[in-house]
């Protein structure tokens, strides 16, 4: 593993003699790397961050959502309104083709949504389109997307995770095709995927000029899917990346004495917290009693990892949501205060004086995810670290083996408790406690018209969830963003960077 200090002392050096990343400058490239492998690039089939990232590049969305306003503005579609409170009309734009040369239509937004939002599919991502009963033709650029129940937040979904794809295209080469092959109506399109290693993107020249997403300036982005954030360092100190982020805080702070980078950081939507699953077969069982749960939540200094490991504008939570998101709030839900005499004292109370045996399941922050094992283990639960790529780690939590889970959510940056709280606790996929009172709650929050009526559900539903200590609230991350100085970037709370609004100065 390359010595940090000593590449940061060399790349000093090398600053004074050679102009940084002159020539991705001159080929106008922006060489991005990212620690995760998306296991498919196609938006349904995937749930990781870097995957989100490559959709929006790809792909278009029916409406978009202004990331500096808020404002929802046409971008596939350019005018919707409801017919009736489980009803949808949209008007489609023309004149848009899709990166093969398809013409989009009514057609092509029909066949997506029928196809993710049927169960038998398998879309990895079925909670973002489980609302969808069936998308109807009215015209070649009119569709109406029938709900299956009232969803107040269906605009909001439809300006973020849901993606058109081209329908001929599609039915041909399905799911595994796209991947490999991926073809969208978006800014960029894919000229090589080269699974697991690197995806090439170039812009795309006819992509249509009312988009509210600006024409690209930057050719081409090159991806490049390197799991150890140390290599990465190492190449953007001595120029062989242009662009990485999630750089751990120590290191982005040394960073900024290098002189061809600009480092920036900023709070994202991503929430951290730990499940414990409680349902009757979990393997630990020490997870039944509520008592457990609430030592676990005593023992971790969540104010201290936020101060030491998370960085600068982070902050603690007690629910599980983000404080952006509709609906979000900790009114209600007590607060676990770090105290090891406590969470020793609630464990022998259960029958555990001398803690217990676990494995903790983890997929990204390691040094954090190590960082609660200290706590855990000082209180007597011997934690030991199971750290995998997402896609493994994602398939032992809906097994049954990952009950103790340290996860990461992002909601697809969507703005509201729907995207969030419901993944984790209304009975779908990541489920690990199933409990009917508070999927009830969550359904009804995510189900009502009137928006105060969603907020006292979501209220009651969250402030349930942690009297009953199902999970432990941990707080929101940081990002760090490490580039070359040269680079005129914007960072969004939403962790997506817009490389079709960068530029080379």
């Amino acid at each position: 593993m390359p010595n940090f200090r000593v590449l940061c002392a060399a790349a000093l050096a090398v600053a004074a003699l050679a102009a940084p990343a002159e020539a991705a400058k001159r080929d106008n490239t922006i060489r991005f790397a990212y620690d995760q492998v998306p296991e498919n690039v196609d938006p349904y089939f995937n749930n990781v961050r870097i995957g989100v990232i490559i959709a929006h590049h790809v792909w278009d969305t029916l409406i978009y959502r202004d990331p500096k306003t808020n404002e929802y503005k046409g971008q596939l579609a350019t005018a919707w309104r409801w017919i009736d409170d489980k009803t949808l009309e949209l008007d489609l734009r023309t004149g848009v083709r899709f990166h093969n040369g398809e013409e989009f239509d009514a057609d092509d937004v029909v066949y997506t949504l029928n196809f993710v939002s049927n169960p038998a599919n398998k879309s990895t991502t079925q909670q973002n389109v489980n609302w969808i009963d069936k998308a109807e033709k009215v015209s070649k650029h009119k569709v109406r997307i029938l709900l299956k129940r009232t969803f107040p937040a269906a605009i909001e979904y439809l300006a973020g995770p849901i993606a058109i794809h081209a329908n001929e295209y599609y039915a041909k080469v399905g799911p595994q095709g796209m991947n490999e092959k991926p073809v969208g109506t978006g800014p960029y399109r894919v000229v090589e995927h080269a699974q697991g290693k690197q995806l090439r993107l170039e812009r795309n020249p006819d992509y249509f000029k009312d988009s509210p997403k600006p024409q690209p300036t930057i050719d081409k982005v090159d991806i490049r899917f390197i799991p150890d954030r140390q290599t990465q360092v190492a190449e953007m100190l001595s120029n062989g990346l242009d662009f990485i982020m999630n750089v751990a805080p120590d290191q982005a702070n040394q960073m900024k004495a290098v002189p061809h980078l600009t480092v920036e950081s900023g709070e994202t939507m991503r929430i951290v917290f730990l499940q414990m699953g409680s349902l009757e077969k979990t393997p630990v069982q020490a997870f039944r009693d509520p008592r457990v749960r609430m030592a676990i939540n005593h023992a971790i200094d969540r104010a201290a990892i936020v101060k030491n490991l998370v960085g600068e504008g982070a902050r603690v939570l007690n629910t599980i949501c983000f404080p952006s998101q509709f609906g979000c709030t900790d009114q209600g839900a007590p607060v676990y205060a770090y105290d090891p005499a406590k969470a020793k004292a609630l464990l022998a109370e259960a029958g555990f004086p001398n803690g217990f045996d676990v494995d903790l399941y983890s997929y990204r922050e390691r040094n954090q995810a190590e960082a609660m094992i200290g706590y855990l283990r000082a209180v007597g639960i011997r934690a030991n670290l199971r750290f995998l790529q997402y896609a493994a780690f994602r398939e032992q939590l809906r097994g049954g083996t990952a009950v103790f889970a340290h996860q990461t959510w992002g909601s697809f940056s969507v703005n509201d408790v729907s995207a969030n709280t419901p993944v984790f606790y209304k009975f779908e996929d990541d489920d690990i406690t199933r409990d009917p009172e508070v999927r009830d709650l969550l359904v009804k929050g995510d189900g009502s018209v009137d928006p105060e009526a969603r907020k006292a559900a979501y209220r009651e539903a969250l402030a349930l969830i942690a009297r009953r200590a199902y999970s432990v609230p941990l707080y929101s991350l940081t990002t760090f963003y490490v580039y070359s100085k040269d680079l005129a970037f914007t960072p969004y709370p939403d962790e997506l960077p817009r490389f079709w609004e960068t530029r080379w100065k």
